[in-house]
């Protein structure tokens, strides 16, 4: 599979990035208006996957505790709705840990929508969750350094600049908060290909 492509850091600070962003998705509202004039399109549509590792914490996570954000976890989980508002999002997924909840609450107020979150240590559930979304559907999920790198690959993404582990294997580097990994995943998986695009916030 192909690596994602690096936006330029210059687009992502742009002030059209979110509106740049929601065209891109099936569930903003003029992919929406475009397959309400051809019912039969629907079922065509992808299924957008919109992976990120949850935002800067209060405290150490090394130790297996479950800190909340920090004030600049707080504002980045902001930036993240902004960033998203106009996306037509359709579906919160996150783990069972407050830091990645947290990170996803800002938008799940903005949107109206429920946060469902999933043991990180049953990845086949959340995965299975993914694989099952309507057509159209635009779902963001707040992962860890580690999960995010494997889910990512389960649906068909290879992520680059990873922290090899030997324990835990592949993992996004500590101090790598600001990645977003847009998957737009093939409508007949797993036969087709997973569109993989990164960005920064």
């Amino acid at each position: 599979m192909k690596s994602p492509v690096r936006a330029p850091l210059f687009l992502v600070a742009a002030v059209g990035l979110s509106l740049a962003l929601a065209l891109l998705l099936p569930g903003h509202p003029a992919a929406q208006a475009a397959a309400a004039a051809s019912p039969s399109a629907v079922d065509a549509l992808p299924v957008t996957v919109i992976l990120v590792r949850h935002a800067e914490t209060d405290g150490s996570t090394r130790s297996g505790g479950d800190p909340g954000l920090s004030e600049a976890g707080t504002r980045r989980a902001e930036r993240l709705r902004e960033l998203l508002r106009s996306a037509g999002v359709t579906h919160l997924f996150a783990s069972t840990l407050e830091r990645t909840k947290a990170t996803l609450a800002p938008l799940a107020e903005l949107a109206e929508l429920d946060i469902r979150a999933f043991d990180p240590r049953a990845p086949d559930e959340q995965l299975a969750a993914l694989r099952a979304l309507a057509p159209g559907s635009v779902a963001v999920v707040a992962g860890h350094s580690n999960t995010v790198p494997a889910l990512a690959a389960a649906l068909g993404a290879t992520l680059d600049e990873l922290v090899d582990d030997p324990r835990h294997g592949a993992l996004l580097a500590h101090e790598d908060y600001d990645r977003i990994f847009v998957l737009i995943l093939p409508h007949a998986a797993p036969a087709g290909r997973t569109t993989a695009l990164e960005l920064r916030y």
